[in-house]
C-alpha cells in the first residue's frame, strides 16, 4: 500500500493551487469584502476548471475523480480563504442545473446556518417563501421561509440562520474539515515565516524557544491532521472522517491562536491575515452540526464497543 499522493494528485494538487494564486491572490480577500458579494466571474472560472464537477462522472460532463482528489482541492481553497458556499455547490454538481459549471450558486442549510444566502441561487434543504422578490446574483428569488440574518464573526462569510437543517453528510464534513487543513497549513506557514524575519534584541524571534515551541506545535497539529483527513478521503468511514474532523477544527482554530500569538499585538490588526483565518475557522467549526456531532459520534462508537 502506497501512502503517497500519485503523480496525478500532485499535478491536481499544484494547478488549483496555480488557479487560486492567479485569481484569488494577495489582496484579493480584502478586495473582495470591499466589494461586497460574490465574485461570479470566478465562480464561473472554478466551473470552467472542474472543482465543482470533480467527483461527476466523465460520462455526465465531469472530471471522474474521487474523494482524495476533492479534500486536495478543497485543501488548497481554505489555504487562500476562497470565499463563498464551495460545498454546497460541489455536492449540488449533477443534480441541480448549473452547479457544476459554476453558473449557478449553491448554498445549504447545514446545522441550521446557511452561508451566503442572499447570493444563492438554490438553497438545499429550505424552500423559499412566495412573497416579494430580492435580486440575487442577477435572478430574482424570493426570501427564504424563516431566515434571520446573522452578524458573522467573519466578514466574508454572511450567515442567516434558519429553522430546517439539511442532515449532516459525511462528505460535507469532510471537505470542510479538508478546509479548516489547508487555513492551519497556511497559519503554520505565516507564524515561521514571521519568526525568522521578525528581530527582537538583535535576533530573529524564532530563536527563542517559547517562539519555537509554538512553531513546533503548529506544525505538529497540521500534520497530525492532514494524516487523518487525507486517511479519511480514501476510507470514507463516517468515524474516521468524525476523527478528522475534531483534528482539522483543532489544527484550524488553535493554529490561527498561536499564529496570533507568534505575531503578537499586530496579528490582531486589520492589516494582518491571521486574524482572518481565526475568523473563518470559528465558522466553519459550526458547519454541518459543529463539532458536538462529530465527538457523539466517536462517544458512542467507543461506548458501543466497550459494551
Amino acid at each position: 500500500m502506497h501512502f503517497q499522493l500519485t503523480e496525478d494528485q500532485l499535478a491536481l494538487r499544484a494547478g488549483v493551487r496555480a488557479l487560486l494564486e492567479g485569481r484569488f491572490g494577495a489582496g484579493a480577500l480584502r478586495a473582495a469584502m470591499a466589494r461586497g458579494g460574490l465574485d461570479r466571474a470566478l465562480w464561473r472560472e472554478l466551473g470552467a476548471a472542474g472543482f465543482f464537477a470533480l467527483r461527476l462522472p466523465e460520462a455526465d460532463g465531469g472530471v471522474g475523480l474521487g474523494l482524495p482528489e476533492a479534500v486536495l482541492a478543497f485543501e488548497e481553497a481554505g489555504r487562500v480563504l476562497l470565499p463563498g458556499p464551495l460545498v454546497a455547490t460541489h455536492l449540488a454538481a449533477g443534480t441541480v442545473p448549473g452547479a457544476a459549471t459554476g453558473e449557478t450558486v449553491v448554498t445549504a442549510a447545514y446545522g441550521g446556518l446557511v452561508e451566503w444566502l442572499r447570493e444563492a441561487d438554490v438553497v438545499r434543504g429550505q424552500t423559499r417563501a412566495p412573497s416579494a422578490g430580492a435580486v440575487t446574483g442577477g435572478t430574482v428569488l424570493p426570501p427564504v421561509r424563516g431566515a434571520v440574518p446573522l452578524t458573522s464573526v467573519d466578514p466574508s462569510t454572511p450567515l442567516h440562520r434558519v429553522p430546517v437543517r439539511v442532515p449532516p453528510d459525511p462528505v460535507v464534513v469532510l471537505l470542510t474539515a479538508a478546509e479548516q487543513l489547508g487555513g492551519a497549513a497556511r497559519t503554520c506557514e505565516l507564524a515561521v515565516q514571521h519568526a525568522r524575519a521578525r528581530e527582537q534584541f538583535g535576533q530573529p524571534i524564532g530563536a527563542f524557544q517559547a517562539v519555537k515551541h509554538l512553531c513546533a506545535e503548529l506544525l505538529v497539529r497540521v500534520e497530525t491532521a492532514r494524516a487523518a483527513v487525507y486517511a479519511a478521503a480514501v476510507t470514507a468511514d463516517p468515524l474516521d472522517i468524525a476523527a478528522a474532523r475534531l483534528l482539522a477544527d483543532e489544527a484550524a482554530v488553535r493554529g490561527a491562536r498561536d499564529c496570533l500569538q507568534v505575531h503578537g499585538g499586530m496579528g490582531f490588526t486589520w492589516e494582518s491575515d491571521v486574524h482572518l483565518y481565526l475568523k473563518r475557522a470559528w465558522v466553519r467549526t459550526q458547519r454541518a452540526g459543529s463539532v458536538t456531532e462529530s465527538e457523539e459520534k466517536l462517544a458512542g462508537n467507543l461506548l458501543s464497543e466497550s459494551s
